[in-house]
């Protein structure tokens, strides 16, 4: 519940930043002030470098995968006008698609119980975002939708693939060649395409600060934790308790609607998560 709660302020603060900064640049710096952090923890504890080029290059795949393409990708979309509820419709196939490629990359079964609660938890998930959705669908351009499914292809495979592969590897120093290699790859895409705009507002500030301490150690801490703990199609589902998240903290900061169609979603994506995350014992 700690993991969502966070993970769903993923949204406020792209709402926050929205105008105050461009994606890819606000993106770099997060990274570079992730890399920083995790690289000073790791150091303060003692932790060793991976010995093995494979090691590295299985933290740099995760990381870009995980956070610079999925990151990338829903920051550049919704700042090129795709609806924040159409991307995190989308985005919320995640726990679907992990499910399906599952069996095939991991060899995890996932269980007919399993399926059962990943199917209802998407029909919550869509009920919590359908009155926004259906007001602002026609807004969404092709190639920004393109770029959100991406995205989402994005983080499924990045999970799958530091379930595969991220053992071995220090949490502390995983995470900072994760946030490393991101970052190298995004700065210079940014330098290419945006002005490199930060306009050190409170709101921008507000945001990295955030960003930085919340999303990118407090949440992206718990989600390597998950992975490595748990099945990847049981960690996936918790994303179905995101849009409720949002939805309620929308109404709480912004007076945001919450109709009852929503409210009914979020009782019935909690009975999703609840079916796939329940241990048979």
């Amino acid at each position: 519940m700690l993991f969502v709660s966070i993970w769903a302020t993923g949204f406020l603060v792209a709402r926050l930043v929205a105008g105050h900064a461009d994606p890819l640049t606000f993106l770099t710096i997060r990274f570079a002030c992730g890399t920083t952090i995790f690289t000073g923890l790791a150091a303060l504890a003692g932790a060793s470098r991976p010995r093995e080029p494979r090691l590295w290059a299985n933290a740099v795949v995760a990381g870009l995968l995980l956070q610079g393409i999925y990151l990338a990708g829903v920051f550049w979309s919704v700042s090129h006008g795709l609806p924040a509820a159409v991307c995190a419709l989308i985005t919320g196939l995640q726990p679907l698609l992990t499910a399906a490629l599952a069996g095939p990359m991991l060899g995890d079964r996932v269980t007919r119980r399993q399926w059962m609660g990943i199917l209802v938890g998407l029909i919550g998930a869509t009920m919590v975002l359908a009155p926004q959705v259906t007001s602002s669908v026609h807004a969404a351009a092709p190639v920004t939708v393109a770029v959100a499914a991406l995205a989402t292809v994005a983080i499924t495979l990045g999970t799958i693939w530091q379930k595969r592969s991220g053992g071995g590897v220090d949490l502390r120093v995983g995470a900072a060649i994760q946030f490393a290699a991101s970052g190298l790859v995004i700065a210079p895409v940014a330098l290419l395409t945006e002005d490199m705009r930060f306009d050190g507002s409170w709101e921008a500030w507000s945001a990295l600060t955030w960003s930085v301490i919340g999303l990118s150690v407090g949440g992206m801490t718990l989600l390597l934790m998950m992975i490595g703990r748990s099945a990847v199609s049981v960690v996936a589902s918790l994303f179905y308790l995101v849009p409720p998240v949002v939805a309620v903290l929308a109404f709480m900061l912004f007076g945001e609607a919450l109709g009852a169609v929503q409210i009914a979603g979020l009782i019935v994506a909690s009975a999703g998560v609840a079916i796939t995350t329940r241990d048979r014992s």
